[in-house]
């Protein structure tokens, strides 16, 4: 077994400056801009702690809050949450600050999910998440729930959908801002 790493010896902080052409038509920063800086921050944050190339399997919360407005500063700061055997949950808050006002906001917290490979590109072990504060222990405690929530949400949608007929269902669409523009079979 590796030897165990803190959380503290792979946190992250990743701060860019919100210019011009990261924004959207209405004037606020690109959704996708901010995924893709919330990526480099976890991959960062997993490559420090495994000591491996990291890919991202899955995404979690990402819900923004709060616009983020151009010639604001964001700041993503990511730790390792939990480790699995080949797997690390990065969490990753993002906050904008407004350098004039000196007004910062959260603009939202994500879980990305990411697996180390090893040089065969297979997933590897990663190292033990050494947990040496209360916060530490409670991420890793809340990371172990999502996780069994998202597999119990999983499991009880995979058997909803499996029972969904859709003449049978149709009277669910009576109240829903749709037309039906077909006579289903």
């Amino acid at each position: 077994m590796q030897a165990p790493k803190s959380v503290n010896a792979s946190r992250t902080t990743l701060t860019e400056l919100m210019i011009p052409s990261y924004a959207n038509f209405g004037g606020k920063i690109h959704g996708g801009i901010l995924l893709s800086l919330m990526d480099k921050v976890a991959y960062a944050c997993a490559a420090k702690h495994s000591g491996n190339y990291c890919v991202t399997v899955s995404v979690e919360g990402v819900e923004f809050r709060q616009p983020v407005e151009v010639g604001e500063l964001v700041s993503l700061m990511a730790s390792v949450n939990y480790v699995g055997r080949t797997s690390l949950v990065v969490g990753i808050k993002v906050v904008a600050e407004n350098v004039r006002t000196g007004l910062v906001k959260h603009t939202n917290t994500s879980y990305f999910t990411m697996v180390a490979k090893g040089d065969d590109n297979r997933p590897t072990e990663v190292p033990p998440l050494l947990l040496e504060t209360t916060e530490d222990i409670r991420r890793f405690l809340e990371a172990m729930t999502r996780k069994e929530l998202k597999g119990q949400y999983q499991e009880r949608f995979d058997n909803e959908r499996n029972r969904l007929r859709l003449t049978d269902d149709l009277g669910r669409l009576a109240d829903e801002r749709c037309i039906i523009g077909i006579k289903p079979a």
